[in-house]
């Protein structure tokens, strides 16, 4: 039982990659004056894992900061976001990345979210490393057209991840967030 227990835990562990999300860039759409950017501010500012949010009035912009350790749900930033009355149009997200291989067309788990990673050749990560989230409601539609036609990911469509990714821990219709570097 023990030795069962131990090789649950490696496998777990090493599915897991060695990246955390440290801060954020939400540009909001549908902002008309300082009063509409003062609402998604204090909206931001109730999620959970949001340490501090800064606005930029002249670029619709907000820069958050995230809880040392959370677990940030990037859903809960948009909603936030709608909530509010308003709309996401850009979302990058900074992490630390420590060793972490990307392969293109593959998943990769960071914290417990499941990344997608477009238009990209294998690599290995290091450092701070910005990714700028394309699902369709982190993007202005103009946007999503232009990502859409040249990713060639059918759960771009859906934000789930389809049968034929399913495996190594994650499962058919888990959220999967599509990003690119």
């Amino acid at each position: 039982m023990r030795k069962i227990s131990m090789i649950v835990f490696i496998v777990l562990f090493a599915l897991q990659s060695d990246a955390q999300f440290s801060k954020a860039r939400l540009q909001a759409t549908g902002l008309t004056c300082a009063m509409c950017s003062n609402a998604i501010n204090k909206a931001l500012e109730k999620v959970s894992f949001v340490e501090s949010v800064r606005s930029d009035i002249k670029n619709s912009a907000f820069d958050i900061v995230f809880k040392k350790d959370a677990d940030v749900i990037i859903d809960m930033l948009k909603d936030a976001v709608e909530d509010a009355g308003f709309f996401v149009g850009s979302l990058h997200l900074t992490g630390s990345f420590s060793e972490v291989k990307i392969d293109p067309d593959k998943y990769l788990k960071i914290g417990n979210a499941n990344f997608h990673f477009l238009n990209t050749d294998t690599k290995v990560l290091s450092g701070e490393i910005t990714l700028k989230v394309v699902d369709k409601s982190f993007l202005t539609a103009k946007e999503f057209k232009k990502i859409n036609a040249t990713a060639k990911a059918p759960c771009l469509q859906t934000g789930k991840a389809d049968a034929a990714h399913a495996g190594n821990g994650i499962e058919e219709g888990d959220r999967v967030y599509h990003v690119t570097i």
